[in-house]
């Protein structure tokens, strides 16, 4: 189906939308790639980063060792040296909500957004005036900090401060970093285990997941699932278990393994097409573009923005 006043009008008529995402949704913010050819995982480099040479070796065969608990626990430096530039960047806010983030804060803004699931860590959703209450973030956000350990919370700007004085730059891009990287603390256990509240592999999803997919899921009446492969669960369960309509925004038709039917006289909707533009699209068909300042978007959004208002 194309982007046009069909697809509004189903939006329109829904009262309580729940929303699904993933990495694609924050492409046009410039948030730094992790998976694609290119991204951290591929260009990982564990000869730089502090860690015994039997780690090192782990990270050589499996790049997702850097972000996995069990490491983790027995050495932060490796997960804090890859990944100080975004949460340095995060603190300065240095990416801004795209056109999709302001479309979810127009649902909400109108009282029709449940909730919103997202499986990005970037945190931007936070960044804009959707109830922070109707927020899930699945993985966690690196806008957060918090011990793995015992739990305790840091203020993220006092945690900022600790990886700008003691995470050294692997990157070459910070003269004023230190050229060794020493143990971050927790307040309250003493142990180096302070860390932004992403999920780490082999860690269990917050619990106001599982309670999103038990007390919201049933109560929705529509949702629409954006920029994600649904091939990661559990996040992908809130599309399989959706009871109602669901419509999806991607490059490519997905999740028919999970039954979505986009089959004619299927109930569901395939939008095809980049989400940045796509969302742009639906939010000038409901008559929503206009309360989106362009100072309040990064410049891809922007220039997506003004194409559409310059085509009316």
């Amino acid at each position: 189906m194309s982007v046009g006043s069909g697809v509004a009008r189903v939006i329109e008529g829904a009262d309580r939308v729940m929303v699904l995402t993933g990495a694609g949704v924050s492409c046009a913010a410039g948030i730094p790639d992790f998976r694609s050819p290119g991204g951290m995982y591929a260009s990982l480099r564990p000869e730089l980063l502090t860690a015994s040479e039997s780690q090192k070796q782990l990270m050589r065969e499996d790049p997702v060792y850097v972000v996995e608990k069990k490491m983790f626990l027995a050495n932060q430096f490796p997960y804090h040296e890859v990944r100080r530039p975004f949460i340095l960047g995060t603190q300065e806010r240095r990416w801004k909500p795209t056109l999709f983030h302001r479309f979810v804060e127009r649902l909400d803004k109108r009282g029709k957004l449940l909730r919103v699931v997202t499986q990005n860590i970037d945190g931007l959703e936070f960044l804009t005036q959707t109830d922070p209450e109707r927020i899930v973030p699945c993985h966690g956000t690196i806008a957060r900090a918090a011990c793995e350990a015992c739990g305790a919370e840091m203020l993220f700007d006092d945690y900022c401060a600790a990886v700008r004085a003691n995470i050294k730059d692997i990157y070459g891009v910070d003269p004023e970093a230190p050229a060794v990287s020493t143990n971050i603390r927790c307040g309250a256990c003493g142990k180096p285990t302070v860390k932004p509240t992403t999920v780490l592999f082999g860690a269990s999803l917050p619990d106001a997941f599982f309670a999103s997919l038990r007390d919201d899921l049933p109560r929705a009446d529509l949702l629409i699932v954006a920029g994600t492969s649904l091939v990661v669960s559990p996040a992908n369960l809130v599309a399989a278990h959706a009871p109602c309509r669901r419509v999806l925004v991607n490059n490519e038709p997905v999740g028919e393994h999970l039954g979505l039917d986009f089959s004619r006289g299927g109930d569901d909707i395939f939008l095809e097409g980049d989400a940045e533009d796509t969302f742009g699209r639906l939010l000038h068909h409901l008559g929503w573009l206009q309360d989106v300042p362009p100072d309040d978007l990064p410049p891809h959004s922007r220039k997506i923005r003004d194409n559409i208002i310059l085509s009316l």
